[in-house]
């Protein structure tokens, strides 16, 4: 199903590594590039700026091509425009899935060229459905989510799978709404019970995980699950799409049905990430805790204004800055576990480097002199001080 040769993709994985540890310390930078040269790869870009210029460049290339297949369909079809226009966005999906294999073939990955056939056939297989059934969502939503999952699968294309779980979760939400009144009422119910089943799934396939290339689509398809699971019962979401969508009306002293539910939902689960994470020290699920207590918050906020803004931001940000001095005055010794010290894989010395760099500009310190090289030189020292070699 993969049109890469796994070789290659074992090696891409081979040569990401020796970058975490040249900039961990752990080998030098002639030792990386050594790897390098003798690893085949990939044509690819790790630099975001430049890939989003190749991706630029690949979409003025896709619409040109897609411009001139429309310009010879209207001049020299016997169809009507209306006619021409219903099947030419199939055409140009046909273009993007040309590209993709095209360049496939060409070992060009996470190029930006690439991105560009890819996202754009995705994008005309969604046009060309919803104009085919004159906008049924559902339908649209399954043939991208299958086009979508075709294309990870075959290129193993990031994007095109987070455009997968976005897609399968409308499947999931059109089809509840398909099923009428007790469809929309368990709506919120189904969305947490099957992102909650997706995500322990994902979780058992990444700790029985072989092929290495496959880790970073199951990680963001597990941590697309950990959001829609806390988004699923949020009383803001439920709140607002029932009335948005379902035409509830929530009058003044009444409240949505099993509103002490979702109100104990939006502060638990926040806490409870924020527990495993901190037990499992995993990274994404604390940033995801942190972003969902600071939605909740919200969330309380934006129907209970006990206090002024002003006041509020004024209490949390004390509030945060206590929290932060007291963990960091916690962890800055310890050694392992939970710690304040840089992450040498990460890279995260960059945070120090940066502190030390503001300190020096403020106070107008400059760098120590060096001090001039001694004029004795010391050879030797085959057995024991500066020049004992066993002769004279």
């Amino acid at each position: 199903m993969i049109v890469y040769d796994k070789n290659l993709l074992d090696n891409l994985t081979l040569v990401e590594e020796a970058n975490s540890l040249e900039a961990a310390g752990f080998i030098s930078k002639e030792q990386k590039v050594f790897i390098k040269k003798e690893l085949p790869a990939f044509k690819r870009q790790s630099n975001i700026l430049v890939r989003i210029g190749f991706f630029l460049l690949g979409a003025f290339l896709y619409l040109s091509i897609c411009g001139v297949i429309a310009l010879m369909g209207l001049t020299g079809s016997s169809y009507s425009e209306r006619t021409f226009f219903s099947i030419c966005c199939y055409l140009f999906a046909i273009v993007g899935f040309a590209g993709a294999e095209f360049l496939a073939q060409q070992k060009y990955y996470e190029h930006g060229l690439d991105d560009a056939f890819i996202l754009g056939a995705l994008l005309n297989v969604g046009f060309a459905i919803a104009i085919t059934t004159e906008g049924y969502e559902i339908q649209v939503a399954i043939f991208v989510a299958v086009a979508s999952f075709f294309m990870y699968r075959r290129y193993l294309h990031l994007l095109s799978l987070l455009v997968f779980c976005l897609a399968a979760s409308a499947v999931l939400f059109y089809g509840m709404f398909e099923l009428g009144s007790i469809g929309e009422m368990i709506l919120p119910f189904a969305a947490m019970l099957i992102s909650a089943g997706f995500y322990f799934f994902t979780k058992r396939i990444l700790n029985n995980l072989k092929e290495s290339y496959y880790y970073k689509g199951l990680l963001l398809a597990n941590t697309f699950c950990l959001v829609l699971f806390y988004l699923s019962c949020n009383y803001l979401v439920v709140r607002e799409l029932s009335i948005d969508f379902l035409g509830s009306e929530v009058r003044p002293g009444e409240d949505i049905p099993f509103s002490f539910f979702f109100y104990a939902f939006t502060f638990i689960v926040p806490v409870l990430y924020l527990i495993q994470a901190l037990k499992t020290k995993d990274r994404i699920m604390l940033w995801i805790s942190f972003l969902a207590i600071g939605f909740s918050i919200y969330t309380i906020r934006y129907y209970y204004s006990v206090l002024p803004i002003e006041v509020a931001l004024t209490l949390g940000g004390l509030v945060l800055f206590a929290l932060a001095y007291f963990s960091i005055r916690k962890l800055k010794d310890n050694e392992a576990g939970l710690t304040f010290k840089p992450d040498r894989i990460n890279n995260s010395n960059a945070i120090l480097n940066a502190e030390a760099l503001i300190v020096a500009s403020a106070f107008g310190m400059k760098p120590e002199a060096k001090a001039p090289d001694s004029p004795m030189n010391y050879g030797g020292g085959g057995f024991s001080g500066g020049g004992s070699e066993g002769t004279f």
